[in-house]
């Protein structure tokens, strides 16, 4: 019988397929002393397990480098640097011979007391190395174990991946010509999973709470990313019912392709902007293909996110000054300074544990603590702003203080290129995401003072609601259509318009195509999204009329419900 679940569509997009399930495995060593002859055996099965992780990551090092290039695939060489440690081997030898330990329990004491060594040194590249060390260290405790690993670089058939969550980390070696789509236990309409799988165009749905209790690899399912759907064992009829979908689907998007080089203009006139919110290089092509007019978010985390260290000036310079040229000088890009905390962690950087981290030490707060980690971004940043046309964002501003902050490190970085003879763009712009409440109501204050406003929604909606985005249990409560947002929204556009400065918005409320309407009454000047949302968004631009657009947004606005905001936009 066909077992039904529903979560939140992120990716639109229908796929049918076998099941993956990844199941983080749970292995248990056992601390009994082995007698003196076993040595041998577990010395052998130690080194079995040590040569097939090499073999291993070094096939995932060669898969990722031909599909993305050497710098997504710096994460492996480091794992291999690793296995070349002879302390590591050394040490789990010794485990196995002076402690009488087997193999499974001597890999899983060793690896951990090395790495917590690491971790407690002073010096920071040493420490980055304790998670490299735990990586490997896993890998080579699953082969010792006899747990099979599910590489997502290696499905052998069409396959849509279930779990409970996917990392940055797990997305890279992803095979997508055979991932059809994937559905994750946790996460929210704007989770970095769900970010991910549209800028991948991978249908997708996230926060299915307990899937993995109830589903089983091999099953035959039917991912509906349109309508938030996954049918286990779907019918005959199902299938063939989902098939017709998909088609008239792909053809729907076949035709949105077509408005890919005509402007975002409405009936009336009035042009907007789209472009594109990108992770790094990779995403340029995916920019251009959907027509985006320019990057509106250069998400710089990633670069960090998927290293091994923190990256030099030139790792950085090298990742914006691609994006810059790609673009080319016509079409703006706005790099986000880093933004990381929160919900976003680094494998080589110890935050410290906070009871709120969204609320934490984050975002610029972390950057001008950090002036050292800052001021590299910001040199590479200026060195590869001559390439291009390149804008500076800077993250989680609450007060004018902060902005005049960043602004006087960038200054200082400027007049040390100057002393080095190194060129940049001497007028390159800067502005603040919008994403808090006091920058809301300082927007009148903060715009005197910076070149743009964008909007991130996202952490705006969380912050202004008091939900957390991440949190299934209140997921329903999360909506950026309630009108405490949408006010939020217009005060910063309307702040922004009386100094003559123009406001855009990266958040994932900007590729909502509930929103379109409202935003367009609103006079939002720039929509960055995800680029394969583009199309949809300019086709709805391009039907528009923006004197009712204004008519809509100021009842949106006059609102005092979500229901309300919902009825007005024929949503209920």
């Amino acid at each position: 019988m066909t077992r039904e679940y529903q979560g939140i569509p992120v990716s639109d997009g229908i796929a049918i397929a076998r099941a993956v399930v990844l199941r983080p495995a749970e292995i248990q060593p056992d601390p009994t002393p082995i007698q003196p002859e076993q040595a041998q055996a577990e010395l052998a099965a130690f080194a079995a397990a040590l040569e097939a992780a090499r073999e291993q990551i070094q096939a995932l090092y060669d898969s990722t480098c031909r599909r993305l290039g050497e710098e997504r695939a710096e994460i492996f060489s480091a794992h291999l640097s690793v296995l070349e440690d002879p302390v590591l081997e050394e040490t789990i030898q010794d485990k196995i011979t002076q402690d009488h330990r087997s193999a499974v329990c001597a890999i899983a004491q060793g690896v951990e007391e090395i790495a917590a060594m690491f971790q407690g040194l002073q010096d920071p590249y040493l420490q980055e190395r304790a998670a490299d060390i735990r990586d490997v260290g896993r890998r080579i405790l699953e082969n010792a174990a006899g747990v099979p690993r599910v590489e997502l670089s290696s499905l052998e058939e069409d396959s849509v991946v279930i779990a409970r969550d996917l990392t940055p980390s797990e997305t890279v070696t992803m095979d997508l010509s055979h991932t059809m789509g994937f559905v994750t236990e946790l996460g929210g309409r704007t989770s970095h999973t769900a970010i991910l799988s549209r800028s991948l165009e991978i249908p997708a749905v996230v926060g299915v709470s307990g899937l993995l209790d109830h589903i089983a690899g091999g099953d035959t399912v039917i991912l509906d990313a349109l309508e938030g759907r996954l049918l286990v064992d779907p019918t005959d009829d199902q299938v063939e019912d989902y098939r017709r979908r998909q088609s008239e689907f792909l053809a729907q998007r076949q035709a949105l392709n077509a408005l890919r080089d005509l402007p975002a203009q409405t009936r009336d006139g009035r042009v907007f902007s789209l472009c594109a919110n990108i992770g790094g290089p990779g995403d340029v092509a995916s920019a251009h293909k959907y027509g985006a007019e320019g990057v509106g978010l250069y998400r710089t985390e990633f670069l960090y996110m998927n290293n091994t260290h923190f990256p030099t000036e030139e790792e950085q310079f090298e990742a914006y000054r691609v994006v810059a040229a790609e673009m080319g000088k016509d079409r703006p890009v706005i790099i986000r300074t880093l933004d990381i905390g929160g919900d976003k962690e680094l494998p080589y950087f110890q935050f410290d544990q906070e009871d709120n981290p969204f609320l934490g030490w984050r975002a610029i707060r972390m950057c001008l603590d950090r002036e050292d980690v800052f001021k590299t971004q910001l040199r590479a940043i200026l060195r590869a702003s001559i390439f291009g046309k390149l804008l500076i964002m800077f993250p989680m501003i609450i007060s004018l203080e902060e902005f005049q902050q960043a602004k006087a490190l960038l200054e200082t970085c400027k007049e040390e290129l100057r002393a080095e003879g190194k060129s940049f763009d001497e007028n390159i712009q800067t502005g603040i995401m919008v994403e808090t409440p006091a920058a809301v109501m300082m927007a009148d204050v903060l715009a005197r003072h910076v070149d743009f406003f964008s909007i991130g929604t996202n952490d705006l909606t969380q912050y202004t609601l008091a939900v957390d985005r991440g949190n299934t249990r209140i997921a329903h409560r999360y909506d950026p259509l309630h009108p405490a947002v949408l006010r939020a929204i217009e005060r910063v556009i309307q702040a922004s318009h009386a100094a003559g400065k123009w406001t855009g918005m990266c958040g994932e409320f900007a590729g909502d195509p509930r929103a379109t309407v409202l935003l367009a009454g609103m006079g939002l000047d720039e929509f960055s999204m995800t680029a394969s949302s583009i199309p949809k968004i300019k086709q709805l631009l391009r039907s528009l009329d923006c004197t009712a657009a204004r008519t809509l947004a100021k009842q949106a606005l006059a609102a005092s419900s979500v229901t309300e905001v919902r009825e007005l936009l024929n949503l209920n």
